[in-house]
């Protein structure tokens, strides 16, 4: 996809100097969106791209995520401590060579009493069946093993929808509830383990 820049450029920028962290698997770099570059993100006019100095998507968001995410998802983020925040924003999946945004994943709010949060994702189209979001799902768990208070990581999936099923199985989901036509996934966080690469700045 065009962005403006050349491979040479990617290769001189570093995404540190616009990310407080990361997440980092072999061929990716995940990083949380802040509360800014949120606002820009769901807007989807490649500001974000260009500043940032990655490739620009073809990403087509609803009114209700925008409206969601605006007046629900920001709000929620400017109030949480620390950072919280990682549980109510986005999340980019990035390769690194390329600096393409290959796909997007997402929790559903802070880990509740139980210890349990529910992680949601989408990889973008393209850049599927090249196992970006195995790989990307196999980073956030071994991130949430590094966070206290989470034990489960949950997750739900349509019954017809085999790839994104082959997703949590890969990563060791197991199937423990079916409701309606939606299948529920669960994963032990403590039994993960817990050798990432997930750097902070």
């Amino acid at each position: 996809m065009a962005s403006g820049f050349g491979a040479g450029d990617f290769v001189a920028l570093n995404l540190f100097a616009y990310f407080k962290y990361m997440v980092e698997t072999g061929r990716l770099s995940i990083v949380p969106l802040n509360c800014r570059q949120l606002s820009l993100y769901i807007h989807n006019n490649r500001k974000l791209e260009r500043e940032l100095h990655i490739s620009h998507t073809d990403r087509i968001i609803p009114h209700e995520i925008k409206a969601r995410t605006e007046y629900m998802l920001i709000p929620e983020m400017k109030k949480a401590s620390n950072d919280d925040y990682f549980f109510s924003t986005f999340w980019l999946v990035i390769e690194k060579p390329s600096r393409n945004v290959v796909a997007e994943l997402g929790f559903k709010g802070a880990p509740n009493e139980r210890g349990e949060v529910e992680i949601g994702y989408g990889t973008f189209f393209g850049y599927r069946r090249k196992g970006f979001m195995t790989e990307a799902v196999g980073g956030m768990i071994n991130w949430a093993a590094s966070r206290p208070g989470i034990k489960f990581m949950l997750a739900e999936t349509d019954e017809n929808n085999m790839a994104s099923a082959k997703v949590l199985q890969k990563n060791g989901f197991v199937n423990f509830d079916k409701r309606e036509k939606m299948l529920w996934w669960r994963i032990e966080i403590k039994a993960c383990n817990q050798n990432f690469n997930a750097t902070p700045v």
